[in-house]
């Protein structure tokens, strides 16, 4: 009969063996905790973050808070499995494994490789430190626990500091990347007004009115994010509002003895150990750094701007920006704003 009980409990412990698509297996169904607890009976596992949001910039650091617990608590550790993964704001993105740990083993993945690794401060913690943090890693991070039967979760936002910027071509050209709902909604709240509709992360098309006027749906309107909704990703044309996060490097206006042609000017960054900048260089540098100059210079993509963070005369309008001349002929004359890379 004793002999007959154990097969049974053996079978069921093999039932509950299962695969997991990093390779891991998690076996521990009959193992306790050292002490014959057995947490399937009246011990429940609690999983939380401490904040919902984390915010940072290009080439930092973040820290994605979690831990889990349990009620009533245990004598001894035990080995759970934590795995975090993450989705991307873009629209379409799909949900990619970042991480997954059972007890002293663990691997990462993809572009996460070298990157990422569970923090452990102390029991329970299960924390995602990320380091040398890229553009597109903004988006839900979920954080999920699993021990036996038992599987809990919470998620944490990370959003990076920057600027958003009104563009008419591919963001990435310009290192940037498509700016999110959240990212235009508070440039908006900093002051963007732009009547241009443009494309964000998520396939809807929306702009920013902080001055309501006849052309921008009049002036019954209040000031808001204007949204034409949903839009075809390639029947509709619209421009696109780009986001921009820290620079690791410089972006200056080298003053020459005299303007340049676009060619030229390309010449004289190249020859002082530099190249021209691009438009979402300038505006991380305007909004991050103070970048002020009153002089037009030539960029990458073909456009003259110049960035001005205290409105004076002879200097555009009344508020802070970027101001635009527009794509001038390349043999035109002007000065050239250069991007020196190097630590941040």
């Amino acid at each position: 009969m004793m002999i007959c009980c154990l097969q049974t409990l053996l079978l069921l412990g093999a039932q509950l063996v299962f695969s997991i698509p990093n390779s891991f297996f998690y076996h521990d169904f009959l193992n306790g905790n050292g002490n014959k607890e057995i947490h399937f009976s009246g011990v429940k596992l609690h999983v939380d973050s401490a904040q919902p949001s984390v915010f940072a910039v290009t080439g930092g650091n973040a820290t994605m808070p979690c831990r889990f617990w349990y009620e009533p608590e245990l004598s001894s550790p035990r080995d759970v499995r934590v795995k975090w993964s993450w989705l991307p704001t873009a629209a379409g993105g799909q949900e990619t494994d970042v991480l997954v740990t059972i007890g002293s083993r663990s691997k990462t993945f993809g572009d996460f490789r070298g990157r990422v690794q569970l923090r452990q401060d102390f029991p329970g913690d299960a924390a995602l430190v990320m380091t040398k943090l890229l553009l597109n890693d903004t988006g839900r991070y979920h954080c999920e626990v699993v021990d036996g039967l038992e599987d809990k979760s919470t998620s944490v936002y990370l959003e990076l500091q920057g600027v958003v910027f009104p563009y008419h071509r591919a963001c990435e050209e310009q290192g940037s990347i498509l700016a999110t709902f959240t990212q235009l909604f508070q440039s908006w709240k900093e002051g963007l007004n732009w009547c241009n509709a443009g494309w964000l992360a998520d396939g809807t098309v929306q702009y920013p009115i902080t001055q309501p006027r006849v052309p921008c749906g009049g002036h019954g309107l209040a000031p808001g994010v204007r949204s034409y909704g949903r839009r075809h990703l390639h029947l509709h044309r619209y421009d696109v509002f780009c986001f921009s996060s820290s620079l690791r490097g410089k972006v200056y206006y080298l003053k020459p003895s005299h303007k340049m042609n676009l060619t030229e000017a390309q010449q004289a960054c190249q020859e002082d150990g530099a190249e021209v900048a691009k438009v979402g260089q300038l505006y991380a540098a305007w909004k991050l750094t103070g970048l002020d100059s009153c002089d037009a210079g030539w960029l990458a993509d073909g456009s003259v701007r110049y960035p001005i963070t205290r409105p004076r005369r002879n200097c555009g309008p009344s508020e802070p920006g970027v101001r635009s001349f527009g794509f001038p002929p390349p043999q035109h004359k002007h000065g050239v704003y250069c991007y020196k890379a190097g630590d941040e």
